[in-house]
Parts: structure tokens; C-alpha cells; sequence
């Protein structure tokens, strides 16, 4: 009976760990650019005693923590900082402490400083990885290649000046993952060069590309998975009181 036991407990251990996938989907519904997490790669392990192999196998997750790259709903915002990745392709970003990552949030602002900055306040990067600082000006054109141009306050009508450009990679051939931070990286936390490949348009924004009606299917295929393995701890809690019973010496 232990090993239907050892199954059952291994099933909801893996459940859990779905369902804080699910959960951290849903909660990233509404982050602009959010890439879906995704199970896992899975894997198998043997319970062996002194190299003897046993019958009680666990399922585990292995593998990167991958994510889906099908791109979110695009919309027009009308406002002058809102950018969107058309097709593949991601930004650079530093979120603060010089460990820089990838990411495809396009909600951006100029920071106190003068620094542009996303939605996260994570800046935003060119193509030398180096911060985008925005002088003060009263409009903005971004060019479908990433290059930002600025009417400067004073300046004459019409007339704008390049201060930075995104620096972009497409990423083509990476194997990326997110890290313990959640932030899209190469396995061993690196980023892929700039090639400026991604081609964006400005006063768009992308949503996440998390559905939220396919996790909430999945969040009661996982209710269904639980109430089985429960099931089955119950039944091999009650077979093993028969079985004790059976073996009961008879009284008197």
C-alpha cells in the first residue's frame, strides 16, 4: 500500500508546483509584455536501497523555466512612450543591480533623473547596454528601428534630435529561461548580443500573452488531479485497515 501512497503524495507535489505557475500567470495577467510560464520539462526518478532498484518511481520537473513567446494582444494606447515589439524580439533592461535581462515591456516613462525607465522602473537600454538618458522636450518619435527623436523645449517646430536608440536582439537560436527573478536570461545569465533585428511601433502596447480562460480550465483539471490522489490515499488507508483486521487474532 506504501507505494500507492508514495504515487499519490508525488502527484500533489507536482500539482503544487503547477499550480504556482498558474497562479503567477494570473496574477501577471495585466503586466504589459508578460511572457507565460510553462511546466517544466518532467523527468523520472527511482527510490533505490544500497543500489537495489525499487518499485517506487517519482515523477519530477527538470529542465530550464521555460516560457511562451507566442506574442499578447496589441493596442493602441496614443501615448507618446507606449512601444511595442511587432513579431520576435526583446529589449534590454537593467533592473538595478547591473544583472541585465530581457523583456518585452514597452510601458515607458522618463525617470526623475532623466533616465528612461518601464513600467517595473527597470532602465531601459541601448545597444551598447548602456542607459538611455532623455533630455527634456515636449514630443517624442520612436522610428519602427528603435531610434529616438525629441522636440527639445525650445526648440524650432518641427525640429527633433536622436537621443538614444532601444538596443534590441531577436534572439535567434537561444535557448532563454527565466531565473529565479523571473527575468528572461540565457542559462547561465547571460544575454544574447544586440543585432537590432526587432522592429517596434510607437503608441502601442503589448498585453501579456497569458490566457486567462485556458488557466482557469487548467486550474480545475488540477482540483480534478488532486481529488484522485486524495482518493487514493483514502482507499489505501482503508485497505490496510482490512488487511489488519484480517491478520487480527481471534479472541478468547
Amino acid at each position: 500500500m506504501d507505494r500507492m501512497i508514495h504515487t499519490a503524495l508525488n502527484s500533489i507535489k507536482n500539482l503544487y508546483d503547477t499550480r504556482s505557475k498558474i497562479s503567477n500567470n494570473l496574477a501577471n495577467m495585466t503586466v504589459p509584455g508578460f511572457r507565460r510560464d510553462m511546466p517544466n520539462e518532467g523527468g523520472t526518478f527511482n527510490l533505490s536501497l544500497d543500489g537495489t532498484p525499487s518499485a517506487r518511481n517519482f515523477a519530477l520537473e527538470e529542465g530550464p523555466a521555460s516560457f511562451s513567446r507566442r506574442q499578447g494582444t496589441v493596442s493602441q494606447t496614443d501615448w507618446m512612450w507606449d512601444v511595442a515589439i511587432l513579431g520576435d524580439g526583446y529589449f534590454f533592461v537593467d533592473p538595478g543591480d547591473g544583472n541585465i535581462a530581457l523583456n518585452r515591456r514597452g510601458d515607458f516613462s522618463v525617470s526623475g533623473d532623466g533616465f528612461l525607465v518601464n513600467g517595473a522602473n527597470e532602465r531601459v537600454l541601448g545597444p551598447d547596454l548602456a542607459p538611455i538618458e532623455i533630455p527634456p522636450h515636449t514630443e517624442v518619435q520612436i522610428t519602427p528601428t528603435g531610434e529616438i527623436l525629441v522636440h527639445p523645449i525650445g526648440a524650432e517646430p518641427n525640429v527633433f534630435e536622436q537621443v538614444g536608440v532601444f538596443g534590441t536582439t531577436l534572439a535567434v537560436g537561444e535557448e532563454l529561461q527565466k531565473g529565479l527573478d523571473t527575468r528572461i536570461r540565457r542559462a547561465d545569465g547571460s544575454v544574447p548580443a544586440a543585432d537590432q533585428g526587432a522592429r517596434m511601433q510607437q503608441s502601442m502596447l503589448e498585453a501579456s500573452n497569458v490566457n486567462s480562460v485556458e488557466e482557469l480550465i487548467s486550474t480545475m483539471e488540477l482540483q480534478r488531479q488532486f481529488e484522485v490522489s486524495i482518493k487514493l490515499i483514502s482507499l489505501a488507508e482503508d485497505i490496510d485497515r482490512a488487511g489488519a483486521e484480517v491478520m487480527r487474532l481471534p479472541e478468547g
